[in-house]
């Protein structure tokens, strides 16, 4: 008899999470290595003042500047490929979780078990959460030791505040995930909802800085509240990290809900 979906999850999970974790340490320490170099060439910074605002915004966002640590782990990885990784994971395990199960035809055997549905969508949210914490952890660890091998002078504290906001982040689309999921069965709308809502924020956020009439919808970001604070240069911003996890709270009561009154296929 199933008694744990979040330890089933876990399980089913191990391989995928594994290639991930290898994945994000190799990525941590190639950038943690290119630093030496690119910090020692002036024209990388001259080239990107050369460079249209707009378009320096739309890839690097506020933090275009390679000659210090900060400057250049904000660049190159956390203002748009560390989101957009872990965007991709969470809402890939939250269209899986309820929409995925439905369309594969084994959410009936899981339903068959003794467990509530609140239960079910609960475990497999919180299975998402440390699958996705496990991955922020790598990411920390690969650039902790990645930059202390090339005498990187990163603050390791500051380094995990935004590790842990891009684990946020990642958390909150992947229960926005699950709610559509669980709203519709639909593991394709699911993804696509995610899709959608994660471009558009990315671009508000990102060029709402250099375009004046995106600027009073930059709070609507969720990415706003992940990297607006720059938790790498002064650490976690408590209000930002709440409301992130205030959207995750709502957006999993909300697939509980819909999961609760919905009529499954299977």
């Amino acid at each position: 008899m199933l008694r744990s979906v979040f330890l089933k999850t876990l399980r089913d999970q191990r391989r995928a999470v594994l290639w991930w974790v290898i994945s994000l340490l190799a990525l941590a320490a190639y950038l943690a290595v290119l630093y030496p170099s690119i910090a020692k060439t002036p024209s990388y910074n001259q080239m990107l003042q050369a460079w249209p605002k707009g378009i320096v915004a739309s890839v690097m966002g506020e933090f275009p500047d390679y000659s210090t640590p900060e400057g250049y782990m904000n660049s190159t990885t956390f203002f748009m490929m560390a989101p957009l990784l872990f965007i991709a994971f969470a809402a890939g395990l939250g269209a899986n979780a309820i929409a995925g199960e439905e369309e594969h035809g084994t959410l009936d055997l899981l339903l068959a078990n003794p467990l509530p549905r609140w239960r079910v969508v609960l475990d497999k949210f919180v299975a998402l959460l440390v699958l996705t914490l496990i991955l922020g952890i790598a990411l920390w660890l690969g650039l902790a030791v990645g930059g202390a091998a090339v005498g990187m002078d990163l603050d390791l504290g500051r380094l995990a505040a935004v590790t842990l906001s891009v684990v946020l982040l990642g958390a909150a689309f992947g229960a926005l995930a699950i709610a559509v999921g669980s709203a519709t069965g639909k593991r394709g709308l699911s993804t696509a909802v995610v899709s959608v809502v994660g471009i558009v924020a990315y671009f508000i956020n990102s060029l709402a800085p250099v375009v004046e009439g995106l600027q009073p919808y930059r709070k609507l970001s969720l990415l706003y509240y992940y990297i607006g604070a720059d938790p790498l240069r002064n650490g976690l911003n408590l209000g930002h990290a709440a409301v992130l996890a205030g959207v995750t709270l709502v957006l999993v009561l909300v697939a509980i809900l819909a999961f609760q009154h919905r009529d499954v296929g299977v």
